[in-house]
């Protein structure tokens, strides 16, 4: 069952802040960021990997709110490491999926951090859809709000989108969605966390700690494994 701060509090909690991005450095490998993939019992003993088919390494999570497309990967990566998991219970569901990309080299990661960047750019703060089957789905109706900040994980850096929707008073439901986008050196990691809550709810600081705590675990893992161990 989804409870409020279910994130295991063991898991580190690294430096999160919102700095403006500075240099970026170091060279990473495959390895080196599937060593920073969250197993689910990681996090907690109710998550999961998925059942069914493996995360898609071809695009990534929508950053932008509303209906909006998964982006494609940027640029040429070299190699990639994708993982899902999540939790679900009779009050709502949680959900963390994980993208790393390497490329050839920092400029290769630089320009492919440049346009997930435009596409962030291009967001619309806001959002709204009404009820009913459209595009395939049958979502309720809503209004979604969209936040982005800087974002500052040791020494990765980048952008954070945080979306909060709120269903109609006909399906009573909310969710809150944080995209977390950071480089460094040759690597991209997109990390994101997800809270989905079945009636009335109010969104309290431990969805900003949660999401703060396993994207910097991911990254201070990452950081640990050496080239060669």
């Amino acid at each position: 069952m989804v409870t409020a701060g279910s994130v295991a509090a063991t898991m580190a909690l690294a430096g999160c802040t919102g700095e403006e991005p500075g240099p970026r450095g170091a060279t990473y490998t495959t390895a080196m960021l599937q060593a920073g993939v969250l197993e689910p019992g990681d996090i907690g003993p109710t998550w999961k990997r998925p059942a069914e088919s493996a995360p898609p390494t071809t695009s990534i999570t929508p950053l932008c709110a509303g209906v909006a497309k998964r982006p494609p990967v940027p640029g040429s990566p070299t190699g990639s490491v994708a993982a899902s998991m999540a939790d679900e219970g009779d009050k709502g569901a949680q959900a963390f999926d994980q993208l790393g990309l390497v490329y050839k080299d920092a400029g290769a990661m630089e320009a492919a951090f440049a346009s997930l960047q435009d596409t962030m750019d291009a967001c619309p703060p806001s959002a709204s859809r009404s009820a009913g089957p459209r595009d395939g789905s049958s979502e309720a109706g809503y209004s979604e709000t969209s936040t982005i900040e800087p974002l500052v994980s040791g020494e990765w850096k980048g952008f954070v989108t945080v979306r909060h929707k709120t269903y109609e008073a006909a399906y009573p439901g909310s969710a809150d969605v944080a995209v977390a986008v950071v480089g460094r050196g040759n690597a991209i990691v997109v990390a994101s966390y997800a809270v989905y809550w079945v009636g009335e709810h109010t969104t309290g600081p431990e969805f900003t700690t949660d999401w703060r705590r396993m994207v910097g675990t991911v990254l201070s893992r990452v950081d640990a494994r050496k080239p060669g161990s």
